[in-house]
């Protein structure tokens, strides 16, 4: 477990590429615990900023209070000492608020907030619902941009402004002129995370935008792979980034688009690919077809 500020937290997150595992499950869709503790150790032998246990490529949205608990405990007792990680709050703000006090319990170093549940919500809204999950933790906050949150930049400079421990904002729209505006509002006050379905696909353009780091979902079953895309990225050698695109990502992606949900269930289908199996995703997503998996596992062996 390491302890950081807010502040430390997000410096040490903006240095290198995060990584968003994936959350092991048995046959009968049980947690796998013991799977998923060898697997976080596996990791760790690749160098990232950061872990988000439980997030989104981590099944989140299926997983009990309890579980989310659990899990995030459990990377934080098998990653390595250095490596910070972050655990996943949200729906409602008293459930995001628990989750919270639970990411603490659990010796989590930060945490993700994920957009609110179902609800559509006003931009005052949004600024109580973060403030209010801010005021209830020590940790540092990383803000999730996507679906029915999507924040303004006069909000997202509001809560900069309110809250010490706002200190990070991940998207998941891939709205350039919200970017911009808020980058221009706020500055380098807040870390920026690249957060779309295979973020490698818009680590390039985004980085002039100040994300000088993205979740990276592939990680979990061809780190190495991940890892020099990532520093191709920051060293901009355009010429390694087209040939990774061109060879795996955007078959990938292709691949990844033929099934709603995919864009979690293939990296548990690569889990399988490359012998490190994850076991099912859990409803309502569903698992990769035979053929489909067997079009991946081909794709894998090109890069691995």
């Amino acid at each position: 477990m390491t302890t950081l500020t807010p502040q430390e937290l997000a410096a040490r997150l903006g240095q290198g590429l995060l990584s968003f595992p994936v959350t092991h499950f048995a046959a009968d869709l049980s947690v796998d615990e013991s799977a998923y503790r060898e697997n976080i150790a596996w990791l760790g032998q690749y160098e990232v900023a950061g872990l988000f246990a439980a997030g989104g490529t981590g099944e989140f949205f299926s997983l009990t209070p309890a579980e989310v608990e659990q899990v995030v405990a459990a990377a934080v007792q098998s990653a390595p000492e250095s490596t910070p990680v972050l655990a996943p709050v949200g729906y409602g703000t008293a459930t995001a608020i628990q989750l919270a006090q639970a990411a603490e319990r659990a010796g989590a170093a930060g945490i993700l907030l994920f957009p609110p549940y179902l609800t559509e919500t006003s931009q005052d809204g949004l600024f109580h619902h973060v403030k209010a999950v801010c005021d209830a933790t020590s940790l540092g906050v990383i803000v999730y941009n996507r679906a029915n949150a999507i924040y303004a930049d006069t909000t997202v400079a509001r809560l900069a402004e309110a809250c010490p421990t706002f200190v990070g904002f991940k998207d998941g729209a891939g709205d350039i002129d919200q970017m911009t505006r808020i980058f221009s509002q706020v500055g380098d006050r807040l870390l920026y995370v690249g957060g779309l379905p295979t973020a490698e696909m818009y680590a390039l353009p985004y980085i002039s935008l100040g994300l000088t780091t993205y979740s990276s979902a592939i990680f979990n079953f061809v780190p190495q792979f991940a890892l020099d895309f990532y520093g191709a990225v920051r060293a901009g050698d355009h010429e390694h980034i087209r040939t990774a695109l061109n060879d795996f990502v955007i078959p990938y992606c292709n691949l990844r688009n033929q099934g709603t949900g995919y864009a979690v269930s293939i990296v548990k289908a690569g889990m399988t690919a490359v012998g490190r199996t994850a076991g099912p995703v859990r409803p309502p997503i569903t698992d990769l077809t035979e053929s489909q998996l067997a079009d991946l596992t081909d794709l894998v062996k090109k890069v691995s």
